[in-house]
């Protein structure tokens, strides 16, 4: 699941017909001074400015200013940019047009086990949390769409009548469209307002999307917000590119301070081992896995990551069986990015584990044997040992 910053995802929005705030994103005052110049609404409108980073209470930490004029918004704009809060510098803000408006409303798209269920509410801000009671739901099967009936049986369940309520449900509709076509997880626009002209208006929306889908999604040009309070590094960000043109996945979190570098293979046995890791008293340097049968320039690319971490004494290539990733043709993007690290000096008194099963395990762990004969220090185990038993030692040689 990967999280979407409120522009993107008011882009989104706007793609699939619902009405947002005028609004643009900047990186620096100058570049706002130039889009004001383009813009006549930021000359004409009340503004709102945000810092336009994946930080909690913004508004209590001083990062959203209303109510502003030109000159205010320029001003707020260089206040915000490069501010540091907790672990985040702020790098871009966003500035939309102020819709005055007196009621509030909620809806919501979000991906359960069943299916898609659809809430409405009419109330909104922060009136939602305090009578969620009110906010009505239905449940949309698994690749089906909600009808008309259903929706408008759903508005006015939630309290709406009239012209309000006919809106509201065509709103829901395209909330829906934009959820289902968008590979989205959870999409939540609070509040929603109606304009002077009686249209209703996302004025902020919640974003996450199925961040595998991207291959999907050609017009996907924004970064995912990073969610563990900082910025995504520049390898992060490498490895997530590859990750979005893939069969299969490549994933890597840096952890800034560890000496025990992760490299394996599946979702489970990455939180296998860097559990492992942890309960024995380790530091981790990373998160990693690759799963899939990804190609073997992928698994190169994630490698090279790996093998550039500062302070590394150990790397564990680690997997359970496999059942379908190759492990020799994985095994070649890994010993690619390990003779290339080598050269560079990159793998100078760092340990290389090596637990794996799974297809062409044989070729693939003589390849990895064969990285002795080359001045690797590497160790090089089969399915019959257990996967924990590795950690063990690492750790032992620490």
């Amino acid at each position: 699941m990967a999280k979407v910053l409120e522009g993107p995802g008011m882009g989104l929005l706007r793609k699939w017909g619902l009405h947002t705030p005028n609004y643009l994103v900047v990186s620096s005052s100058e570049e706002f001074d130039r889009l004001a110049q383009a813009n006549d609404w930021l000359q004409q409108s009340k503004l709102v400015a945000k810092a336009h980073e994946a930080l909690g209470s913004r508004f209590k930490l001083g990062l959203v200013k209303v109510s502003l004029d030109l000159a205010g918004a320029k001003a707020a704009v260089r206040e915000m940019l490069g501010k540091k809060v907790e672990s985040i510098t702020i790098g871009q803000v966003i500035v939309s047009e102020m819709i005055d408006h007196t009621d509030e409303y909620y809806a919501s798209a979000k991906s359960t086990r069943d299916g898609v269920e659809i809430m409405v509410a009419n109330c909104g801000g922060i009136e939602v949390e305090e009578n969620w009671d009110k906010v009505k739901r239905i449940l949309v099967d698994i690749g089906e769409a909600p009808t008309d009936a259903a929706l408008s049986s759903l508005v006015k369940e939630a309290g709406f009548s009239g012209d309000t309520a006919t809106k509201m449900a065509e709103f829901l509709k395209k909330l829906f469209a934009c959820f289902d076509n968008e590979d989205a997880q959870y999409l939540e626009v609070n509040p929603v307002v109606k304009n002077a002209a009686g249209d209703l208006v996302a004025l902020d929306a919640v974003t996450l999307l199925d961040g595998d889908a991207k291959f999907r999604h050609k017009d996907w040009d924004f970064h995912f917000a990073a969610e563990f309070g900082r910025a995504y590094t520049k390898n992060e960000e490498d490895v997530m590119s590859v990750d979005s043109k893939v069969k299969g996945s490549v994933k890597l979190i840096e952890i800034p301070g560890g000496t025990i570098a992760m490299l394996p293979a599946g979702g489970g046995a990455s939180v296998y081992y860097s559990d492992a890791v942890v309960a024995r008293g380790g530091k981790l340097a990373n998160y990693a896995e690759y799963s899939g049968d990804p190609p073997d320039w992928a698994v190169e690319v994630l490698t090279e990551k790996v093998c550039s971490l500062p302070n590394i004494k150990h790397i564990i290539v680690g997997g359970a069986i496999a059942n379908f990733t190759d492990v020799k043709k994985t095994f070649g993007g890994i010993i690619n990015a390990f003779r290339n690290a080598k050269t560079e000096g990159k793998l100078d008194g760092v340990k290389i584990w090596v637990r794996r099963g799974g297809p062409n395990e044989k070729e693939g762990l003589a390849a990895m044997r064969a990285l002795k004969d080359e001045g690797f220090d590497i160790e090089v185990f089969d399915r019959r040992t257990p996967l924990t038993d590795i950690v063990d030692m690492a750790l032992a040689t620490n």
